[in-house]
């Protein structure tokens, strides 16, 4: 049946390790990583249209060619061939310049959406290779649930679902550059170098408390966020098992066991911090959740 339109989540992510263990021949860092995705979630109704149009209701991001959900229509139109348009409204909830893929979660529902809305039928191996040519995080943000992820975010390895936990996810004043991230890395280093293959064995064993003492971000020490140690400290008093930046930075999470002590630990944030955000893992990528059969067609 022929769609005259989809509504799409697509999942934030949380890297509960992040390791630069090397440089690759083409001058990117080679990356060990796991990643999480999260219940805090973009949503996107995507229309058919005879034009490309993409709006973000409330969002200082950039509409223009370099924004991650243009290059997605614009990539699945070139590759499918297809003449059309799309008209794209997206609802923006993860923080810009975070470090929790809220652009590559974009471009992963563009690709989803747009996959349904026209019956492409293209497979999951097809809109990672299609998202890899977008950004790096597009592959994990189709793909969700607890991945190991290494190279440059091409190589990615489906675990099992994180033990049961809660985040509260804290976004400082001031969001952090990825490029120059990894500039000041280059110059600096890092004195963490987390053990991804320990974390990954302790989440094949259902054991949260491994998880957390295998965490660690080797781009914290050089990310320039000011506001973080506070942060992590804050997260701590309140009863993280470990906290850590996410990703490139800016955002700091905390893990808990416990949901009262992170949803108590979440309302003693936000009297300091204006962008504070309670979520549990989620178990899937970008996806589908409603679409709506185009009239009189089959």
């Amino acid at each position: 049946m022929q769609k005259q339109s989809v509504t799409v989540i697509a999942p934030a992510k949380l890297n509960l390790s992040l390791d630069v263990v090397g440089l690759l021949p083409n001058g990117y860092h080679d990356l060990d990583m796991v990643m999480q995705a999260i219940t805090l979630r973009e949503q996107l109704t995507l229309r058919r249209s005879d034009t490309l149009n993409v709006r973000m209701p409330g969002s200082f991001v950039p509409v223009n060619d370099k924004n991650t959900a243009v290059k997605a229509a614009m990539a699945f139109f070139h590759y499918t061939g297809l003449l059309a348009g799309v008209d794209i409204t997206i609802r923006k909830t993860v923080p810009v310049r975070a470090g929790m893929a809220g652009g590559s979660a974009d471009a992963a529902g563009v690709l989803v959406g747009m996959n349904e809305l026209y019956g492409a039928r293209l497979s999951m191996s097809e809109l990672c290779a299609l998202g890899a040519t977008i950004g790096a995080d597009v592959p994990f943000a189709l793909m969700g649930g607890t991945c190991r992820v290494q190279g440059v975010g091409d190589f990615l390895k489906a675990l099992p679902p994180c033990p049961p936990c809660w985040f509260v996810v804290v976004m400082p004043s001031v969001g952090v550059s990825t490029p120059e991230a990894f500039q000041r890395y280059d110059t600096m280093g890092s004195p963490t170098h987390p053990d991804c293959q320990a974390q990954e064995d302790a989440i094949r064993a259902g054991d949260l408390a491994g998880v957390c003492r295998a965490a660690g971000n080797a781009l914290e020490h050089c990310s320039g966020a000011e506001e973080n140690p506070a942060i992590r400290a804050l997260l701590d008093e309140a009863g993280a098992c470990t906290s850590l930046m996410t990703g490139s930075g800016a955002a700091v999470f905390g893990v808990f066991d416990d949901e009262d002590k992170a949803r108590a630990a979440r309302t003693a944030l936000q009297k300091q911090y204006k962008k504070v955000y309670l979520a549990k893992p989620d178990l899937g990528g970008a996806r589908v959740v409603y679409s709506r059969p185009l009239k009189g067609k089959t």
